[in-house]
């Protein structure tokens, strides 16, 4: 069973960096066939979708965070990161991995990420 573990919030000022991170815990599963993504979540609000990288590398990102966060994965260590640059309070939520797409896919428990002065 893969058993995504998400790590690297916390609380950063405005127009900070962090770079989070996403592993198999289990380590039974390898990444590289697999679809990846980032997603967020903010309280009485939606799951909504940051970032995803398919398996060739192709990139796709929410508009509010064009520019600013970028998604790479590393196969051979079966992770993947998102780097996040000027951030914003807005950019606070909870930070998903999700291996295979956002319906029927695997999630992590999630990451806070709280961006304030």
């Amino acid at each position: 069973q893969v058993q995504l573990v998400e790590s690297g919030g916390g609380l950063v000022q405005p127009g900070g960096s962090l770079r989070l991170s996403c592993s198999d815990s289990g380590r039974r599963f390898t990444f590289g066939p697999y679809n990846m993504g980032w997603y967020r979540q903010t309280p009485g609000n939606q799951r909504e979708m940051v970032a995803t990288i398919q398996t060739g590398g192709r990139t796709n990102y929410a508009d509010s965070v064009k520019g600013r966060f970028t998604i790479s994965r590393d196969n051979t260590r079966n992770t993947i990161y998102l780097q996040m640059n000027l951030l914003k309070p807005t950019d606070t939520a909870v930070y998903y991995c999700n291996q295979g797409g956002p319906v029927g896919g695997y999630w992590g428990p999630g990451t806070q990420v709280t961006v304030s002065s």
